[in-house]
């Protein structure tokens, strides 16, 4: 069944960038007739409104700790928007439980990736240099348009992929937690030894 891996896919992408995910499925759906996308993501109001806030997130997205405060925002909305969209792609079988297990299986993937995706980030953003928010924002957006327009032609595959990505990401955020703590660290100890440095 294609059903569940699409979700799957859109669930994790919806951690990632969200308003990327209604943007894409619903042009792809208006206008290249695919048949798996929700005739709610179609609408011209809602498409209006995915363009502009997608745009307002791949901006925010590339500058360091703007985009740390766009996650944090955006904590409760990516995995709202991952059930929500997971529940609409459910809707095609008319049956109550089967968008209820959708919308859950959509949102919980979208709270994993936003997670990693979140988590991920704070690490970057120790990165004295600017231009790693730059790529690793680009890479993001550029997995989400590419998984997302796979899992609606072949959903197993993008799912595979979807999944892979997301157990890598956990391996990293674990070795990246290490790194933030010292990065803190490091900060609390200059800002102790900062009142001592002037003149006696």
């Amino acid at each position: 069944m294609s059903l569940l891996p699409l979700v799957f896919t859109s669930g994790w992408a919806s951690g990632i960038n969200a308003y990327a995910v209604v943007l894409l499925m619903g042009l792809l759906g208006r206008f290249d007739g695919v048949a798996s996308v929700p005739p709610a993501l179609e609408r011209t109001d809602v498409l209006v409104v995915a363009a502009v806030l997608c745009f307002c997130e791949v901006v925010a997205d590339k500058i360091p700790y703007v985009d740390s405060a766009w996650d944090a925002v955006h904590t409760f909305i990516r995995p709202i928007a991952g059930a929500v969209i997971g529940a609409l792609l459910a809707g095609h079988a008319n049956d109550s439980l089967t968008s209820l297990a959708a919308g859950a299986v959509g949102g919980s993937t979208a709270l994993a990736s936003h997670t990693v995706k979140a988590g991920l980030r704070m690490g970057v953003n120790t990165s004295p240099e600017p231009f790693s928010n730059v790529i690793v924002s680009t890479g993001e957006e550029l997995s989400v348009a590419g998984l997302v327009t796979l899992a609606l032609f072949h959903p197993v595959p993008a799912a595979i992929i979807a999944g892979t990505l997301l157990v890598i990401g956990l391996l990293l955020l674990a070795f990246t937690y290490s790194r933030i703590r010292r990065f803190r660290r490091r900060r609390r100890e200059r800002r102790a030894a900062a009142p001592t440095a002037g003149p006696r």
